[in-house]
């Protein structure tokens, strides 16, 4: 008979362990020694059989499922206050939803590598020991999983400050646009991305401000076709700017609409 133990005095942990693993040939009890809950689990099965290899990769898979149900956020949340303390606490929580959403997503790489890390972990731990002590697995024996969390909360940083840089940017924007007036009152912005067209009231082509050396206003480093269009736009500040679609509204259009609001109107 193979037996482990799993303690824990999480009473949350206990009651899904009691309620959620079941395996053919095995019987599981909860019983209180000293300072924790022991989760005993009995597999009466035979020694050294396919179906014991199988009670391991159940129970390996169900430590996955626990570490992640009632882990991972904790995780998260503690490697952003370590490493982004300067943070608002606002900000960290919106960090803290990034990394989160982003595991929503099964189809990503980092999903399904953070769950074999965890289950290579689990399996190689139950099948050298008999007892597990569940606070100390995870964090001092999921070293692989943990990069992958330090990576997803980079990567959800990363994304805030890009966030945060694009607001101060429209904002900006805003502001030059609201102070500065109009040189012709209506353009009509024929988008298509690298082969866009503006035209005046009477239809009449407006050439681009291409020269680059006076693109004053550009929305990032890349000198592409949307910041020739964004810097001739601001410097024309028209009264209306009438956009004609060939395609749906991409990100381009949704930061004209902010930087020129209600000046936007859209060709029907």
């Amino acid at each position: 008979m193979k037996s482990f133990c799993i303690k824990t005095n999480n009473k949350r942990i206990v009651k899904y362990l009691l309620d959620n693993f079941t395996f053919p040939n095995t019987y599981i009890i909860a019983k209180k020694f000293k300072i924790y809950q022991n989760i005993i689990i009995h597999f009466t099965g035979k020694k050294d059989s396919k179906e014991q290899s199988d009670f391991y990769n159940a129970l390996a898979n169900t430590l996955v499922s626990v570490i992640i149900h009632f882990y991972e956020k904790k995780l998260l949340k503690s490697i952003i206050q370590s490493n982004y303390f300067y943070f608002s606490e606002s900000e960290q929580d919106i960090i803290l939803q990034k990394c989160l959403d982003f595991f929503i997503d099964t189809s990503t790489v980092e999903y399904q590598v953070r769950i074999e890390h965890i289950y290579i972990a689990a399996l190689k731990y139950i099948t050298n020991n008999k007892s597990m002590i569940l606070s100390g697995f995870v964090n001092f024996r999921l070293y692989n999983y943990m990069k992958i969390l330090d990576y997803i909360v980079d990567s959800a940083v990363n994304e805030l400050v890009v966030d945060r840089e694009y607001k101060e940017f429209i904002s900006l924007l805003k502001s030059y646009v609201n102070s500065r007036p109009s040189t012709i009152n209506t353009v009509h912005f024929i988008y298509k991305n690298t082969d866009s067209v503006l035209l005046d009231s009477n239809y009449k082509k407006i050439p681009f401000i291409d020269d680059l050396s006076n693109l004053n206003y550009i929305s990032d480093v890349s000198f592409s076709e949307n910041d020739i269009s964004l810097n001739t736009l601001l410097t024309l500040l028209p009264q209306k700017i009438i956009i004609h679609l060939s395609k749906e509204s991409d990100d381009f259009i949704k930061t004209l609409i902010c930087i020129f609001e209600n000046r936007i109107e859209f060709a029907k």
